[in-house]
């Protein structure tokens, strides 16, 4: 309806006759306006639409990141075993090549991945002890061989860490990493610098800024407002030189905000670019540490050593990934047994002593976390350790391989030293950790 100035509104309209013995015949008619709960209406219609599309889009992104990495796990699988059986070294160069490309793509994944998390309101911090000197040695490990190639001198600062820090340490290390890499990527000749500040100290938490420093090709002033955008990059000539996908930096400035903290750069073209984050890290009391895990420097051979024999079942229902974990286990002494799917793992382990139990969670007829709650039902919480060894990355299907009573999560595609290191912590005599 129209109001006397000539606004349209949304009317609710009720009627009734007038009384039989009124002086006439007619009807009364009240005009009720519902332009607010119409807008509403249409606001709750919009928003569920949204969060549809989002849930639509999270399950597609999560199906396609399992479908991506079962193959990636296949191939690096088979180039691994291809590399243990004696090849030339031309052979042994063009395989590792091979072995490279995978961890790219799987970088890439990984990227989108985070992206859709964080836009679905579905990113999970972790809230553990951080050592800043640990997560700043570690990413310039990573890209040390790659400015020593180009002949750049790698340099870190540290400032004395104020008492043990709680946060999360791993996307810490992918956030100063996206830098630390990007610079490397765009210096030519130099130095690349990665620097640690505390900038706020308080009795229970600290503001840590991040920044790594290159003397590279710069950022020119208009491309640096929408440089932490997704899918941007500097210019178009520059993503076709340097490669990239142009999400790295608009991840780490949404981790640095679930963090507390933020992102930006200051940068003259031809001069170079400091790149930084700000975390709010907490504090905590000091408390004992408690002793670490072993980690072998062969992990497979100490497997080998304390663990042969021991039997294994492998429930995967990809042939490839079948025979590659049987190969990987059966070269460090390991007596494995398979099944297709999950109905199969339950009448094994119900008929047969296993001292481990690699799980995949996507299987028919029968998914992983199904069959570990039967096997637990039937064979108690404790015995045998049962691992997941899935393509399903996200942290939710962590929660839901722990929930359903596994003990560990092994992410495809599997590294085979964090697979034997796993089976390691599971399987040693006095080892063995408690159960989650």
């Amino acid at each position: 309806l129209s109001r006397p100035d000539g606004s349209e509104f949304w009317a609710e309209l009720t009627g009734s006759p007038l009384h039989h013995d009124a002086p006439r015949e007619g009807s009364v008619w009240l005009v009720n306006d519902v332009s607010a709960q119409k807008r509403a209406h249409e606001m709750r219609v919009a928003k569920e639409a949204a969060e549809s599309a989002n849930r639509a889009k999270s399950a597609f992104l999560a199906t396609m990141s399992h479908e991506i990495r079962t193959p990636l796990n296949a191939i690096n699988g088979l180039v691994h075993l291809v590399l243990r059986s004696g090849v030339t070294p031309e052979q042994e160069d063009r395989l590792k090549k091979v072995v490279a490309a995978g961890h790219h793509l799987l970088d890439i994944i990984n990227a989108i991945l985070d992206l859709s998390k964080i836009e679905a309101g579905k990113f999970i911090l972790e809230h553990v002890p951080v050592d800043l000197g640990e997560v700043v040695a570690h990413v310039a490990s990573m890209v040390a061989e790659r400015a020593s190639a180009k002949g750049l001198s790698l340099i870190t600062e540290l400032p004395p860490v104020p008492g043990q820090l709680l946060g999360d340490p791993t996307r810490l290390r992918q956030s100063l990493l996206n830098f630390a890499a990007n610079a490397v990527k765009f210096t030519d000749a130099g130095s690349v610098r990665l620097k640690v500040l505390v900038l706020e100290d308080s009795p229970t938490e600290v503001l840590v800024r991040f920044e790594v420093t290159d003397s590279g090709i710069g950022v020119p002033p208009d491309v640096i407002p929408r440089l932490f955008s997704a899918f941007e990059q500097a210019e178009a000539g520059t993503a076709r030189k340097y490669g990239g996908t142009g999400l790295g930096l608009a991840i780490t400035r949404n981790i640095a905000k679930l963090m507390g903290g933020d992102a930006g750069v200051s940068s003259q073209p031809g001069q170079g670019s400091t790149f930084w984050f700000t975390a709010r890290l907490d504090k905590q009391e000091p408390v004992p540490s408690p002793s670490p895990r072993n980690m072998a420097v062969d992990p497979g051979g100490a497997l080998a050593s304390s663990c042969r024999g021991k039997r294994i079942l492998v429930a995967e229902d990809e042939p490839i990934n079948r025979e590659i974990a049987r190969v990987l286990l059966e070269d460090v002494g390991l007596v494995v047994d398979e099944a297709e799917d999950g109905f199969m793992a339950l009448d094994l382990a119900s008929r047969n002593h296993y001292d481990l139990i690699l799980m995949d969670m996507q299987m028919p007829k029968m998914g992983g976390t199904d069959a570990t709650r039967h096997i637990r039902r039937i064979l108690g919480p404790d015995r045998p350790p049962i691992l997941a060894m899935t393509a399903n990355a996200f942290a939710d299907d962590k929660a839901k391989c722990l929930e359903a009573g596994m003990n560990d999560f092994i992410s495809k595609p599997v590294d085979p030293d964090v697979l034997y290191q796993t089976l390691l912590n599971w399987l040693e005599p006095a080892g063995a950790p408690a159960k989650p």
